[in-house]
C-alpha cells in the first residue's frame, strides 16, 4: 500500500445519515490542538439535536441569557464533542462569571467563552481559577489585544460580521501564532477569506431547525403526491 496515501474511510449509520455537514472548505484551516485533539470546525449552537447530529469537530455554545449551570451540563451531557460553553462577560460579570466558569470546567466543558464587554480584570480572575482554555470574543479592530491577552485570554473567537477577515488579518500582522477562531459567514467563499486572513478554526452557524424540519416534511409531502400520480396514472 501507498504510505502516502490519504483516503479516509468514512462510515455512516441508518440512522444518523441525516445530519447537519460542515462545508468541506473548514478542513484547509490549520485548526487548534486543545488538550490534544485538533478542532478546526466549531458548530454554534444551543439545541441538543443539532449538537447531536453534526460533524463538526466541537461545539461553542453561547447564547443571549443569564448563563446557567443546568444549561451547560445539558450541553456537555448530550454532546459527543468537545464543548465550549458561555459563562458571561456581557450581562453577568463579576464574581459570578469566575463561579460559571470554574463549574463549567467541573461539569466537563473543555473551554469557556466570555463575552466582548468582560472587564480585563474579571478574564485575570477566571485564568487565576480554572485550567481550560478561555475564549475571548472580539468584534472589532480596535479593541486592544494585547491587554486581552495579558488578562488571560487563551483563544480569540473574532465575530466582527463582514469585517471578520479583516479584523483576524490585523490581528494575524502583530500576533502570528495566537490562536484564533472566527465566524466564517454563510458561504465557502467567505469562509475560505476567513481562513487565508489567519484563522486557525472556523464557527459555523447552522440553520434553524425550522428550516431543517421544512425540508424534511416537504419531502414527506412530495412522496405522497408522486405515489398518488402513479396509481392514478391509468385513470
Amino acid at each position: 500500500m501507498n504510505k502516502n496515501n490519504k483516503y479516509v474511510p468514512e462510515i455512516k449509520g441508518t440512522l444518523r445519515s441525516h445530519m447537519v455537514e460542515l462545508p468541506g472548505v473548514i478542513r484547509e484551516a490549520s485548526g487548534i490542538r486543545v488538550f490534544g485533539k485538533r478542532l478546526k470546525s466549531f458548530l454554534f449552537s444551543t439545541d441538543v439535536s443539532l449538537i447531536r447530529n453534526t460533524n463538526a469537530d466541537a461545539v461553542i455554545a453561547v447564547y443571549p441569557f443569564t448563563p446557567q449551570p443546568v444549561i451547560t451540563q445539558a450541553l456537555v451531557l448530550a454532546a459527543d464533542v468537545p464543548v465550549f460553553c458561555g459563562v458571561g462577560g456581557g450581562l453577568t460579570l463579576g464574581k459570578r462569571v469566575v463561579n460559571l466558569a470554574l463549574d463549567a470546567e467541573f461539569k466537563g466543558a473543555m473551554g469557556v467563552v466570555v463575552n466582548n464587554p468582560i472587564p480585563n480584570e474579571v478574564i485575570a480572575q477566571i485564568r487565576e481559577t480554572i485550567d481550560i482554555p478561555i475564549v475571548v470574543t472580539v468584534v472589532s479592530e480596535y479593541e486592544d489585544i494585547d491587554a486581552r491577552i495579558k488578562a488571560g485570554a487563551t483563544i480569540l473567537n473574532v465575530s466582527g460580521a463582514k469585517r471578520t477577515a479583516y479584523i483576524v488579518k490585523k490581528i494575524r500582522s502583530t500576533h502570528p501564532n495566537f490562536p484564533i477562531i472566527a465566524t466564517g459567514g454563510n458561504n465557502e467563499e467567505s469562509i475560505k477569506e476567513t481562513i487565508e486572513a489567519g484563522a486557525n478554526a472556523i464557527t459555523f452557524t447552522p440553520p434553524p431547525i425550522s428550516n431543517i424540519f421544512k425540508e424534511v416534511m416537504n419531502k414527506y409531502r412530495s412522496k405522497y403526491k408522486e405515489e398518488y400520480y402513479e396509481e392514478h396514472s391509468d385513470v
